[in-house]
């Protein structure tokens, strides 16, 4: 991935606006499980991205560090060759003096074409530098975005999960009332209301069955006086009336 796609990348989910994306959503919290993977998939790329552009970035800034200590070496050359010249010439070595001064002039060169690739690569290095701090600073904001994603998913589910339970006590609810004769309690009340009146109607029907049978036994006795007194009409005595 390259270092502009990277940048693309990181603005681009950095700017993610997470409750739109919610809003549009059919199903919220499948769309910020993916969400969640994307971020996490783009914040990895982006470090490896990054973490190459600062690899390279301090290869550049060595590079320069060793430029322009090449050149200071080359200048203190310089200075020594030339000094070493002036000392010959005063003795009168024209000749060898003239050789050290030539020895100065190439560390001189020596040193201008180290500063000069010194200064060739400090836009580079001032460039990378941007961009570099660019490049964390998206990647921390997408390190936040990524925060705020699992905290809302986190509330979401929670939010889903007591909106299921109010949903399940409120049909539980409905489902008992007692007040409902259609209700397994009110069904169970009219069982009981059959039971009842079955007992009541075997009481009264034995209690008439016990009247009847006292009223026979009332029949066996007016039958029994009857036959007594037709027994004495034939013998030839008068029956005794009851009371006398």
């Amino acid at each position: 991935m390259s270092k502009q796609s990277v940048f693309g990348r990181i603005a681009q989910l950095a700017k993610a606006n997470i409750n739109a994306l919610i809003d549009s959503a059919e199903d919220p919290e499948k769309m910020l499980d993916q969400l969640v993977r994307d971020f996490s998939a783009s914040i990895n790329d982006a470090e490896a991205a990054i973490a190459q552009t600062i690899g390279n970035l301090r290869l550049l800034e060595q590079d320069h560090a060793e430029d322009v200590a090449l050149a200071q070496d080359w200048g203190r050359k310089a200075v020594a060759a030339s000094v070493k010249a002036d000392q010959l010439r005063s003795t009168g070595n024209v000749v060898d003096a003239d050789k050290f001064d030539n020895l100065a002039k190439v560390a001189l060169g020596k040193q201008l074409s180290a500063e000069s690739e010194a200064r060739a690569v400090e836009p580079t290095i001032a460039n990378q530098t941007q961009t570099v701090d660019q490049l964390k600073r998206g990647l921390e904001a997408m390190k936040d975005k990524l925060d705020e994603l699992r905290s809302r998913r986190d509330q979401l589910v929670a939010r889903a999960k007591i909106a299921q339970a109010q949903n399940q006590v409120i049909d539980a609810v409905k489902s008992i009332d007692i007040m409902d004769s259609s209700s397994e309690l009110g069904r169970f009340e009219e069982k009981i209301r059959r039971e009842e009146a079955k007992v009541m109607g075997r009481q009264e029907l034995a209690a008439s069955t016990l009247d009847a049978q006292f009223e026979a036994l009332e029949d066996i006795g007016v039958q029994t006086e009857i036959e007594a007194r037709l027994a004495a009409l034939k013998s030839g005595s008068s029956p005794q009336a009851i009371g006398q």
